[in-house]
């Protein structure tokens, strides 16, 4: 992890791909747990360190987590994520090119929790979610694209699933269509920004993530 944000009620990192931002039934540290002991070195700090998970990021996704310092900020950003009072930006690289070079996509999502995947339908239908996002195409490879996403909904694994469902799967998203893993068992899927405004302070705040350093990544990204 990358510490990219950090100020006395919030603190910002860049996940490498493979953490969890939470534990889980694998047993493996969280990336919440490796925030916490860094607060604790960094400032010091005796006994139990507070920190509040106010959103996650799936497992083989790269990119930006933003985790509370203290119950004050916990409780407002868990609000401004849940009403969409914070602009989360993607970037993706599909294997496919959309037709179109930017546009919005709506979709209806089900969730499978025995299967953890999302399906998408054009329509409403019985215990499903409304998935709204927007996309350009920001540039190209040889073989891959690169798009632009804004979230607009915070539905389960909804990035992979509407793309795919456009019939652009995201490199490495095996789940989802992609032709192949990835040798690292990442997604090509990168939580790139978010903009809020502090929960406390009432500052702007504009958060960009680093690129990983793949080398596919490396050069997709290097003319922007």
């Amino acid at each position: 992890m990358q510490v990219v944000y950090e100020d006395n009620h919030i603190i910002i990192v860049s996940k490498r791909s493979g953490e969890i931002v939470q534990g889980d039934k694998t047993g493996d540290v969280p990336l919440s747990d490796t925030v916490k002991q860094y607060i604790k070195e960094k400032h010091a700090k005796p006994g139990n360190v507070f920190l509040g998970v106010a959103h996650r990021l799936d497992r083989p996704v790269w990119g930006l987590v933003v985790f509370a310092k203290t119950s004050k900020a916990l409780g407002r950003l868990s609000t401004m994520f849940r009403d969409g009072d914070i602009r989360k930006t993607y970037w993706a690289i599909t294997q496919n090119s959309p037709t179109k070079h930017e546009g919005t996509l709506t979709h209806w999502l089900v969730r499978n929790e025995k299967q953890n995947k999302s399906y998408a339908y054009d329509h409403e239908v019985p215990h499903s979610k409304k998935a709204l996002l927007k996309y350009r195409i920001l540039g190209h490879s040889e073989r891959y694209t690169l798009l632009e996403v804004d979230l607009l909904t915070g539905r389960h694994h909804q990035i992979r699933c509407q793309l795919a469902n456009m019939g652009c799967p995201i490199k490495g998203d095996l789940k989802y269509g992609a032709k192949r893993s990835n040798p690292d068992g990442s997604i090509s899927l990168l939580a790139h920004k978010v903009d809020f405004i502090h929960p406390v302070s009432k500052e702007s705040i504009s958060v960009v993530a680093p690129v990983p350093e793949d080398n596919l990544w490396q050069d997709i990204t290097k003319n922007l």
